[in-house]
Protein backbone atom coordinates (compact mmCIF):
# COMPACT_ATOMS: atom_id res chain seq x y z
CA UNK A 1 0.00 0.00 0.00
CA UNK A 2 1.13 3.30 -0.77
CA UNK A 3 2.49 6.07 2.22
CA UNK A 4 0.81 8.76 1.47
CA UNK A 5 1.45 10.69 4.52
CA UNK A 6 -1.37 9.70 6.61
CA UNK A 7 -2.94 6.73 8.21
CA UNK A 8 -6.24 7.56 6.70
CA UNK A 9 -6.55 7.90 3.12
CA UNK A 10 -4.71 4.95 1.46
CA UNK A 11 -7.23 2.14 3.71
CA UNK A 12 -10.27 4.05 1.90
CA UNK A 13 -9.70 3.28 -2.03
CA UNK A 14 -8.80 0.26 -3.40
CA UNK A 15 -5.71 0.31 -4.90
CA UNK A 16 -5.97 -3.04 -6.86
CA UNK A 17 -3.53 -4.47 -5.12
CA UNK A 18 -2.90 -8.39 -3.94
CA UNK A 19 -1.62 -7.80 -0.18
CA UNK A 20 -1.50 -4.60 1.72
CA UNK A 21 1.22 -3.67 3.97
CA UNK A 22 2.10 -0.49 5.86
CA UNK A 23 5.32 0.07 8.05
CA UNK A 24 4.59 1.55 11.50
CA UNK A 25 7.54 3.33 12.89
CA UNK A 26 8.32 3.16 16.83
CA UNK A 27 8.32 7.10 17.22
CA UNK A 28 4.87 7.28 15.96
CA UNK A 29 3.87 5.01 18.99
CA UNK A 30 1.97 2.11 19.66
CA UNK A 31 -1.26 3.59 20.39
CA UNK A 32 -1.84 4.22 16.14
CA UNK A 33 -3.82 1.35 15.36
CA UNK A 34 -6.35 2.39 17.83
CA UNK A 35 -5.88 5.60 16.58
CA UNK A 36 -6.38 4.78 12.88
CA UNK A 37 -8.21 1.34 12.98
CA UNK A 38 -9.38 1.40 9.25
CA UNK A 39 -5.41 1.15 8.04
CA UNK A 40 -4.63 -1.54 10.53
CA UNK A 41 -7.88 -3.95 9.27
CA UNK A 42 -7.00 -3.71 6.08
CA UNK A 43 -3.64 -4.57 6.08
CA UNK A 44 -1.91 -8.30 5.35
CA UNK A 45 1.78 -7.53 6.91
CA UNK A 46 2.61 -4.30 9.20
CA UNK A 47 5.92 -4.04 9.40
CA UNK A 48 7.36 -2.27 12.88
CA UNK A 49 10.24 -0.07 11.84
CA UNK A 50 12.92 1.03 13.69
CA UNK A 51 12.57 -1.57 16.71
CA UNK A 52 16.28 -0.18 17.55
CA UNK A 53 15.21 3.02 19.08
CA UNK A 54 12.58 1.99 21.51
CA UNK A 55 14.12 2.32 24.77
CA UNK A 56 14.19 6.07 23.67
CA UNK A 57 10.52 6.04 23.08
CA UNK A 58 7.40 4.99 25.50
CA UNK A 59 6.55 2.10 22.75
CA UNK A 60 5.68 -0.69 24.51
CA UNK A 61 6.05 -3.78 21.28
CA UNK A 62 3.66 -6.19 23.04
CA UNK A 63 1.11 -3.50 23.56
CA UNK A 64 1.23 -2.93 19.73
CA UNK A 65 1.25 -6.23 18.63
CA UNK A 66 -1.82 -6.65 20.65
CA UNK A 67 -3.49 -3.48 19.30
CA UNK A 68 -3.00 -4.38 15.74
CA UNK A 69 -4.87 -7.87 16.51
CA UNK A 70 -7.52 -6.40 18.66
CA UNK A 71 -8.23 -4.85 14.60
CA UNK A 72 -6.91 -7.89 12.82
CA UNK A 73 -7.25 -10.67 14.41
CA UNK A 74 -4.77 -11.89 10.74
CA UNK A 75 -2.59 -9.58 10.34
CA UNK A 76 0.95 -10.83 10.14
CA UNK A 77 3.47 -8.30 12.04
CA UNK A 78 7.15 -8.36 11.72
CA UNK A 79 9.45 -5.96 14.01
CA UNK A 80 12.13 -4.67 11.75
CA UNK A 81 15.14 -2.77 11.67
CA UNK A 82 16.89 -1.28 8.37
CA UNK A 83 20.20 -0.14 10.85
CA UNK A 84 21.21 -3.37 12.01
CA UNK A 85 19.01 -6.08 9.91
CA UNK A 86 16.74 -7.64 12.25
CA UNK A 87 13.52 -8.72 10.87
CA UNK A 88 14.39 -8.02 6.97
CA UNK A 89 15.01 -12.10 6.47
CA UNK A 90 11.43 -12.27 7.57
CA UNK A 91 10.01 -9.52 5.28
CA UNK A 92 11.53 -11.02 2.96
CA UNK A 93 10.39 -14.77 3.37
CA UNK A 94 6.98 -13.23 3.75
CA UNK A 95 7.26 -11.30 0.38
CA UNK A 96 8.68 -14.25 -1.67
CA UNK A 97 6.20 -16.68 0.00
CA UNK A 98 3.38 -13.88 -0.79
CA UNK A 99 5.00 -13.48 -4.34
CA UNK A 100 5.14 -17.48 -4.82
CA UNK A 101 1.07 -17.74 -3.51
CA UNK A 102 -0.13 -14.78 -6.47
CA UNK A 103 1.76 -16.66 -9.22
CA UNK A 104 0.54 -20.22 -8.45
CA UNK A 105 -3.17 -18.93 -8.44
Amino acid sequence: MPNVGNLVCPAEFDTGAVRNAMILSVPEGDDKPLKYPLMFSVCDLVLINKIDVMPYFDFDLERCKSNIHQRNPKAKIIPICAKTGEGVDAFVQWLLAEVNAWKNN
